[in-house]
């Protein structure tokens, strides 16, 4: 496919391009400026198909950097900003780029302890442009065009190396599915670091529409944004919509272009659906994962009513089956797709192990489709609590427990009874300052709420939850974390 940036500013080159809070650029003013940048960091020496590792907040030059990184050729390494240098070093000594490019407005606290080539971004903007510079003109489909990593529980981090005909079918999925049209416009406050972050950067060049870029999740500046722009779709985790509900302004409701909250990474629960619903703020929740270019599946505006709590249909890109299925009626889920990595970063035989005979990915996730074909999000499945011949699935606990008055966030993970080979369902929660909730209320409340093997054995108040950038509590942290029994 022809330079997708280079494209778009040949067939839209007065349309608005990217929002910032003061100002605009359109397409061909934002082709300008990258390839100027382009020809800079071609200038310090970076060359087609080297690997070059971005460590940088959402600011403009980080976005323009990315861009230009595409002008290049180049493999772009996406480096998470809040990392411990422990984790850069092990992603660094990974995937061994030719330099780091570090935005200036990014805390680099961190990354300067990595003992790696590193250049700041405003070293490149000093430089001369080469003469010599040309855009690559096309972007083959099997080209890698990011490595994003993933956690893992052993620290030895993932990196998932996904090409540009991923990101392709992955914006056709979404694009079919949301019926996207020349009015719309993304707001980003995803980091550019994680799938749906970077995903929406792709799909601004192929849809030909406008993103809001927000640096931080500032949720005063994300409101008012929602509020008072032409914007038409945010995608956020549950978590991320929580906070932006408790801090909307009485009275007030977005602005009367906007279409959705693209939901992902998990599952909402019911009261936060509850008062989108009664505030008339569409949410589309979506399943999706780093390894499939993020999105396989979501709601469309039609179904998004009568199958509440589905995560939707799988796209028209999309392959899903469920597989070995308990007595739950739930099962793995599989898929086949265009939008599969093309593979792990130096982990060939890990990422061989994930498919099947005949070509299914196994995503680890658990789940079921409806007789609609319409998919349910359980959990993952080495997160599910085995209590007897009960299976416990976390999710649904946790779900319950947030419309609790008080609970900011709620997570539970299973232990080992002392008496038995079961596990039984422990709760670690974050509360409010004024909350005076006890032991004794929550149980009862889980009784009231849930079946009696489902009611936690323990409640545990921590300060803060252990959680990745895209909002996922990480559950294998947990344990070793401080907490008080209430």
């Amino acid at each position: 496919m022809e330079n997708w940036l280079v494209k778009r500013a040949k067939l839209d080159p007065k349309k608005v391009a990217l929002i910032l809070e003061h100002a605009d650029f359109t397409f061909k003013e934002l082709n300008s400026t990258v390839q100027l940048f382009a020809s800079k960091l071609f200038t310090s020496g970076i060359r087609k198909n080297d690997p070059v590792a971005l460590f940088s907040d959402n600011c403009f030059n980080g976005y323009v950097a990315i861009l230009a990184l595409q002008q290049l050729g180049t493999r772009i390494i996406m480096l998470d900003t809040e990392l411990s240098s422990n984790s850069l070093n092990y992603q660094i000594n990974d995937c061994k780029p030719k330099t780091i490019l570090i935005s200036d407005s990014a805390p680099t606290s961190e990354i300067f302890k990595v003992n790696w080539n590193k250049t700041m971004m405003s070293d490149i903007l000093s430089l001369e442009k080469d003469v010599n510079y040309h855009c690559v003109t096309e972007f083959s489909n099997d080209q890698v065009a990011t490595v994003l990593y993933t956690p893992s529980e052993n620290n030895e981090d993932t990196g998932v190396m996904l090409t540009y005909g991923n990101y392709f079918f992955s914006a056709m999925g979404t694009f079919l599915n949301l019926g996207i049209n020349n009015e719309d416009s993304w707001v980003l406050t995803m980091p550019f670091f994680n799938a749906p972050g970077f995903s929406v950067i792709m799909r601004s060049l192929i849809y030909g529409i406008g993103v809001h870029l927000i640096d931080d999740f500032n949720i005063d500046h994300i409101n008012k944004v929602l509020i008072n722009e032409r914007a038409t779709i945010i995608s956020l985790t549950p978590p991320m919509l929580r906070e932006l509900l408790n801090s909307l302004p009485r009275g007030k409701s977005y602005n009367s272009k906007f279409r959705c909250v693209f939901l992902g990474s998990g599952l909402v629960d019911n009261w936060t659906l509850l008062r989108c619903n009664m505030l008339g703020i569409p949410v589309l929740q979506s399943y999706g994962m780093t390894d499939t270019t993020s999105n396989i599946s979501a709601l469309n505006f039609d179904d998004a009513e009568v199958k509440s709590g589905s995560c939707g249909q799988p796209f028209f890109t999309e392959q899903v089956r469920i597989t070995n299925i308990n007595q739950d009626n739930i099962g793995c889920i599989e898929v086949k797709s265009p939008t599969v990595a093309i593979g792990y970063l130096n982990k060939r035989e890990l990422y061989n192990a994930r498919f099947t005979k005949d070509g299914f990915f196994q995503t680890g996730d658990m789940g079921y489709l409806d007789d609609d074909n319409f998919l349910y999000l359980k959990g993952r499945k080495n997160e599910l609590i085995y209590s007897g011949d009960k299976i416990i699935y976390p999710e649904e606990i946790e779900n319950v427990y947030r419309s609790v008055t008080g609970i900011i966030d709620i997570c539970i993970v299973g232990i080992k009874s002392d008496k038995s080979d079961k596990q039984l369902p422990i709760a670690y929660l974050t509360m409010k300052d004024n909350a005076f909730l006890t032991s004794s209320n929550l149980k009862e409340f889980g009784q009231h709420n849930l079946a009696d093997f489902q009611v936690p054995l323990e409640f545990r108040l921590i300060d803060k939850f252990p959680k990745t950038t895209a909002g996922k509590i990480l559950r294998h942290r947990l344990m070793e974390i401080k907490y008080e029994t209430i």
